[in-house]
């Protein structure tokens, strides 16, 4: 077995990404709009973290909670009565964290027309045991090439949102020290 397919540290055995993806679908209705008519941002944002949520607990096994979303981007307006398809999986694992993939797709509930790209988006999940401490999680093992290509772009994604952090830490340890409040 591969260091990827095996934690060496805990033992714990890798899952393809195959186990844990998913798809959340919901048809859009009134309740769902924004004042300009179309479904507000934050209805699509739920759906893709609750689908996200729900790939991370398959995956690791247990709970595991939204540490962040590095990234969604809407792409077209989502209307009433489109069937809104949310399809997710596991892109890259850590120790306790999980990066998962999130496509956004709608076509019209009426309609045979193929489903149309609406949205993405990238969010960073820990696993938690009972007491919301964070628990190991199972290696991910890519099985496609385009599971390959979305475990490599995950591990820039990861080295950029850490370098963010330290760079923005940094500048505030500066300023404080400079007498800076902020």
């Amino acid at each position: 077995m591969t260091d990827q397919a095996m934690d060496r540290e805990t033992d714990i055995p890798g899952k393809p990404t195959s186990a844990s993806r998913t798809t959340l679908s919901h048809i859009m209705t009134h309740n769902d709009t924004n004042l300009l008519g179309t479904v507000h941002g934050g209805v699509i944002m739920k759906l893709v973290d609750d689908a996200a949520g729900a790939v991370a607990g398959r995956h690791s096994g247990g709970p595991a909670v939204t540490a962040s979303m590095d990234e969604m981007v809407f792409l077209e307006p989502v209307r009433v009565g489109d069937l809104v398809h949310v399809k997710a999986q596991v892109n890259w694992t850590g120790r306790t964290s999980m990066e998962i993939g999130v496509r956004v797709l709608a076509e019209r509930w009426n309609e045979s027309d193929p489903a149309t790209q609406v949205g993405s988006a990238y969010l960073v999940f820990a696993a938690v045991d009972a007491d919301g401490s964070p628990r190991r999680v199972p290696p991910v093992m890519p099985e496609t090439d385009r599971d390959r290509r979305r475990y490599q772009e995950a591990q820039i994604r990861r080295t950029h949102r850490l370098a963010r952090r330290r760079a923005i830490r940094e500048l505030r340890e500066k300023r404080a020290a400079e007498g800076f409040e902020d």
